[in-house]
């Protein structure tokens, strides 16, 4: 990815804390074909390793996991994201130098890849993420709660991902290149917006 210094972040909690907010990622692993991608949600697991360790799982229709990754694996975990219009640049008044952007944080997590079949490692891959995203509700639902021969059966259809992180590369891409005032005007115009994700950006552009 690239990363100008002014957009790079290094710091290891705003690293982790972008990889936990994000819903879904792309799983991507290098192939002797070409790129296999798929949308996933995924969870870190930040007791194991230096960086973490992310687990999920892919329908075992899938042909991913077939084929072996060349080098190692990535996973792109997006934070929010918003198009920026130049007209809430001051800069736009002065000059009228200005060209529309997008601002977004983003973190790429690369580690070798592996793939696994064994029946208690997927009931708790998969037991640690419903739990993950069931806890917010007032009533959580629980995998234990259906029939332990349809979980049996379900478990038969994945396949699991196990990948260590050994790089993160971590972007937040915020306006950090523009004067103080046009920072305050994408703020202010991100703040005022109609999109809730707009919204959720705004109060991350420095002032």
């Amino acid at each position: 990815m690239y990363t100008p210094p002014a957009f790079r972040d290094e710091d290891r909690d705003s690293l982790l804390a972008t990889i936990r907010a994000a819903r879904l990622a792309n799983f991507v692993t290098a192939t002797a074909d070409g790129p296999l991608v798929t949308p996933l949600p995924l969870f870190l697991d930040e007791s194991e390793g230096e960086h973490g360790v992310i687990y999920g799982h892919l329908a075992k229709a899938n042909p991913q996991w077939r084929v072996p990754p060349v080098g190692d694996g990535l996973a792109i975990f997006m934070g929010p994201d918003a198009y920026v219009t130049p007209a809430w640049y001051a800069t736009k008044e002065e000059t009228g130098k200005v060209v529309p952007t997008w601002n977004y944080v983003t973190v790429h997590a690369h580690g070798p890849v592996e793939f696994f079949h064994d029946a208690d490692r997927l009931l708790d891959a998969v037991v640690r993420l419903t739990n993950l995203y069931e806890q917010p509700r007032a009533t959580p639902w629980e995998v234990s709660e259906a029939p332990a021969d349809f979980i049996a059966a379900q478990l038969r259809g994945i396949v699991g991902i196990r990948m260590p992180i050994i790089r993160l590369v971590g972007k937040r891409k915020l306006s950090q290149n523009r004067n103080a005032t046009d920072r305050a005007g994408v703020a202010a115009g991100l703040a005022a917006s109609e999109r809730a994700s707009d919204r959720e950006l705004a109060p991350l552009i420095p002032l």
